[in-house]
């Protein structure tokens, strides 16, 4: 058993929350230069030249890539061999993500009652997905996810004779529907299976793969590399303003589901498509 304290927790929360909202991923970044070699419009080709631009310029300068610091999910991974000492789990991921909000200069967008919308002014409460895994080891992993992009994801439940036709259709309608407002070009997380909590869940878990990492099961990789094409012949292009790069890359989850259901989320993560990761 290895004891991990509360507190070292807490300051790896932290730390996270400011890295995350200064550094896009690497795979990121590259994505950016990979759709700028292939853009046709000359806008779309302008506009990701600024967002190239603004990465550098951020993690350069410690300052946040973009002003919506976001709702700060926690995908946190617990071996089972390890003993946390000195207080409660959760409560030192939500005090990690006050400290990296205050200490990091990050902008605090959480209200805590939905309906009477008063700001907390420290960014809590995050939201906490945590899985018992093998080892003694934790690995926090640091997703905060901005408002515009969240705000136009979906799910519905389809009819299973509906099959892949039905979710590629349900996803490409989500994506023209947000149209320029998810900040494109956009990361797709898409869930299929499950029922109604699973499903958001694996799509949300979804957009943290890294670009050109498809799905182990061919006919969801094939799924997947269909869903990018069609969505950039949408036309939607960076920014909403028309152009050949709508999405940057699509990965889909899958999970076992009822026999009377076909349950699909679509989970979009705009072009600040931010998480860092460490392991304590």
């Amino acid at each position: 058993m290895r004891k991990i304290s509360v507190e070292q927790i807490r300051n790896a929360v932290a730390v996270l929350c400011w890295e995350a909202c200064y550094s896009l991923p690497k795979d990121i970044v590259e994505g950016f230069h990979k759709a700028r070699e292939t853009e046709q419009s000359p806008l779309g080709q302008s506009i990701l030249d600024q967002l190239i631009e603004n990465a550098q310029l951020a993690a350069k300068e410690d300052r946040p890539y973009c002003h919506d610091t976001g709702l700060t999910v926690v995908f946190a991974e617990v071996g089972q061999d390890v003993y946390i000492e000195g207080g409660d789990f959760e409560t030192s991921i939500h005090e990690g993500i006050r400290k990296g909000y205050k200490e990091g200069y990050l902008r605090n967008s959480i209200v805590g009652d939905p309906l009477l919308r008063k700001n907390t002014n420290d960014n809590t409460p995050g939201v906490i997905h945590t899985k018992i895994v093998s080892g003694d080891q934790i690995k926090l992993t640091v997703l905060p996810k901005g408002g515009g992009s969240e705000n136009m994801s979906a799910m519905k439940f389809l009819l299973p004779g509906e099959g892949v036709e039905g979710v590629k259709k349900f996803v490409l309608d989500t994506i023209e529907a947000a149209g320029g407002r998810a900040c494109p070009p956009i990361v797709v997380g898409v869930g299929i299976g499950g029922n109604f909590d699973k499903v958001t869940e694996i799509a949300k878990e979804a957009i943290l793969r890294e670009i050109g990492d498809h799905h182990p099961e061919e006919h969801i990789a094939q799924l997947e590399k269909e869903l990018i094409e069609d969505i950039n012949k949408t036309g939607i292009g960076p920014q909403g303003l028309g152009g050949t790069n709508t999405a940057l890359w699509v990965a889909a989850e899958t999970y076992g589901c009822h026999i009377t259901a076909l349950p699909v989320a679509v989970n979009i993560q705009c072009h600040a498509a931010r998480k860092k990761s460490c392991v304590i």
